[in-house]
């Protein structure tokens, strides 16, 4: 039987990932991008941050998830102009 998420966490791969007992870094680090894939297209991506820190990370701030979902939402926010080409076409 499969469970199913919510908008911020469709496939419920965050939730699952507080769940498994001694998760490493890099195996929450592949958990987020599966994440980030799985997400709408045209979701509001700082948004589900938001709503996944407050629904888990703020509950267990030593978890390796808590501080990458942190660390997405602060890289996020701190996005400005992008150099090279692309940059310049913007």
């Amino acid at each position: 039987m499969t469970t199913r998420g919510d908008a911020a966490d469709p496939k419920g791969l965050i939730r699952e990932s507080y769940n498994i007992e001694g998760i490493s870094e890099p195996e929450c680090r592949s958990i987020f991008m599966d994440w980030a894939l799985s997400l709408a297209e045209g979701a509001d991506t700082p948004g589900c941050l938001d709503t996944l820190i407050a629904r888990h990370a703020d509950a267990v701030p030593d978890h390796p998830m808590s501080g990458l979902l942190r660390a997405g939402r602060t890289s996020m926010a701190n996005t400005g102009r992008r150099g090279g080409r692309r940059g310049r076409l913007q």
